[in-house]
Parts: structure tokens; C-alpha cells; sequence
């Protein structure tokens, strides 16, 4: 690996690369890439919803918010037999990590928690990466996680601080900082990132990444989300993302955090193959997949769509001898 690490980027310098022109900005990035990774490998993860809808928060973009009249319909916590034959599935199917998310607002110390430390567990015996994605939690919770097997917890800052307030009402940016500390106090590594689309400004997409460079430790995981135009929720009909946005994002975020894994995460059902080995050659480095070609509620490419799209680019799912081998996911 060339190069440093470096947490103390101001948001002047992270605009500039953001607005560099956009074939020498993709040129870096992928440079820093291949100093960093394999640029051959992508590790593909498998997201499935155990608990659907029903949330309380009000967040504008999201179909499981309990207060917009959405199609998607409200299921409670799953079996924990019923996600251990999903995380098997997912692992035969090349998926290295299993992402298990409830639509909480926040964990709660009660059965259903209990239910989820022992999904967990169960994970864990398989061999997979194991994160979680359960809303807020305390230190105490995140070390109940950590202790059953919890490799990565989700939690992203959605976008700017100074934006926030704009998406979401029912809690606060900081709110957001804090559960990411706790989880980093427990020895889980990070996994978050934003959303674009939104109706954010460049400016505000540059002071969600600044937020993260500038941790003490980087987001192991960085997700880039292009918004997933959910009907019936207050952005359904904000316009497409456009391609070179999400590369600009993705590109910027490598370069900045070069030992993350930059994820290509919400949004892809809506890219092309090319549009795709943009982002790639950009310095993204990992895919969800999800069963039912969903992601969460949203739609998602298939897994052998995937796999076929892989083998075009001349790509391959990263394969783990184990969890301590790898240092950077």
C-alpha cells in the first residue's frame, strides 16, 4: 500500500478533488484504488430485512416509515431459522458478508433484541461477515453485539449536517455520531455513508464525506446510495440521480478514505452495465444483492445478473480466507 491515511482534511480540499475534471478525478481514484485493493475483487454482500415497515422516524426517503402511505407492507421480526437458511443462501451464492436490517427507530433491550444476538450467533458459526443495521443504539448494546459475533454495523449519516434536518425531524445529526462511537467504542467496525439525491447541493455532499474522513478512524465500509424514488414517500419524484454525480461521490470517497471499502449500494437497478464499470474503474469496490432481486423494499439487480456482469468486466466476488486476514472491510 502507498500513500497515508489522513483524518484531517478540510472541506476546501475535498471540493477541490470533487470538482476536479471528471477523467483525471476517475484517473486518481483509480490509481489510489490500486494501491489500496485488487481492483479485480469485489466483495458482494447479501442485505435482507428481518423486521419490515413500521418505522416511526420520518425520514423522506424511506417506504418503511410508518407515516407514508407506501406499498410496502409491515412484517414483523423473522424467525431466526428463517435468516440463518437466507445468510447459508447468501454465502453459496459468493456473498462474503450478510447485513441484517430492522426498521427500528432505535434497540431496545427486550426479546426481539435478544432474537437478533442470537441471529447473530448464528451468522457468525457460518463463516459470513456479520452486520447489523438496527437504528440507535447505546454502548452497552453495541457491546452485547460485538460479543456475539457482530463484525460491521450500518449507520449512515444520511447526508450534511447542516441538510439533515431537511430529510429527517424525529431525530438529530448528532444522534448519528453518536451511535458510530459507540459502535467504534465496542470494537465492531464502522460501516456508513449518505444518500444522493436528495435535493442536497455538491457542497452538501462534500460535508458528509468531510464528517467521515475526519473521524479518528475511517468507516471501514463507505456506502454511496443514489435516493430509490420510493412512491408515496415526500421524494418520490426528485429526478434520477445522474451517473457522473454518483461517480464523482464514489471517486472523491476513495480517494479521501483509500483503506475503505467503497460500496455501490441503493440505486444500481437503475444503471446499466457501463454506467456500473464507471463507478468500478471509480474506485468502488463492493455490491449488494439482495433475494427476490430486492434490496430491503427496493428493487436490485439479480445475483446472476451480477455474476454475468462480473464476468464481462472481468471481475470477481472477493472470497475470504478469514475475518482477520482482512484488515480494510
Amino acid at each position: 500500500m502507498n500513500g497515508k491515511i489522513r483524518n484531517d482534511w478540510s472541506r476546501e480540499e475535498i471540493q477541490a478533488i470533487y470538482d476536479k475534471p471528471l477523467l483525471e478525478l476517475v484517473y486518481e481514484a483509480a490509481t489510489v484504488h490500486r494501491n489500496w485493493h485488487k481492483p479485480s475483487e469485489i466483495q458482494v454482500c447479501t442485505l435482507l430485512s428481518v423486521k419490515t415497515g413500521g418505522c416511526p422516524e420520518d425520514c423522506s426517503y424511506c417506504g418503511q416509515a410508518a407515516r407514508y402511505h407506501t406499498d410496502i407492507k409491515v412484517q414483523a421480526l423473522l424467525p431466526t431459522e428463517k435468516v440463518l437458511e437466507h445468510a447459508q443462501k447468501a454465502k453459496e451464492g459468493g456473498s462474503s458478508r450478510f447485513c441484517m436490517a430492522a426498521a427500528w427507530r432505535e434497540v431496545r433491550d427486550n426479546k426481539d433484541f435478544d432474537r437478533v444476538i442470537e441471529m447473530v450467533k448464528g451468522v457468525n458459526d457460518l463463516g459470513l461477515e456479520v452486520c447489523c443495521t438496527l437504528g440507535m443504539l447505546t454502548e452497552e448494546q453495541a457491546i452485547r453485539l460485538q460479543e456475539a459475533g457482530l463484525y460491521a454495523y450500518n449507520h449512515n449519516l444520511d447526508t450534511s449536517e447542516s441538510y439533515y434536518d431537511e430529510i429527517i425531524s424525529t431525530r438529530k445529526f448528532d444522534q448519528r455520531l453518536d451511535t458510530i462511537n459507540n459502535v467504534r467504542k465496542a470494537g465492531i467496525t464502522v460501516c456508513s455513508g449518505g444518500i444522493i439525491g436528495l435535493g442536497e447541493t455538491p457542497a452538501d455532499r462534500v460535508s458528509m464525506l468531510a464528517t467521515l474522513a475526519t473521524m479518528p478512524v475511517h468507516p471501514e465500509s463507505v456506502p454511496v446510495n443514489a435516493l430509490a424514488r420510493v412512491k408515496g414517500t415526500p421524494l418520490e419524484n426528485n429526478p434520477k440521480v445522474p451517473l457522473w454525480d454518483m461517480v464523482r461521490m464514489i471517486a472523491t470517497a476513495r480517494i479521501i478514505m483509500p483503506a475503505a471499502v467503497v460500496r455501490l449500494s441503493a440505486g444500481r437497478i437503475e444503471m446499466t452495465e457501463e454506467e456500473q464499470a464507471w463507478c468500478f474503474m471509480a474506485g468502488a469496490n463492493s455490491i449488494f444483492t439482495g433475494e427476490r432481486e430486492t434490496l430491503l423494499v427496493t428493487p436490485n439487480p439479480g445475483l446472476s445478473e451480477d455474476m454475468q456482469m462480473f464476468q464481462n468486466l472481468g471481475l470477481k466476488p472477493l472470497v475470504k480466507e478469514n475475518k482477520s486476514s482482512c484488515s480494510v472491510i
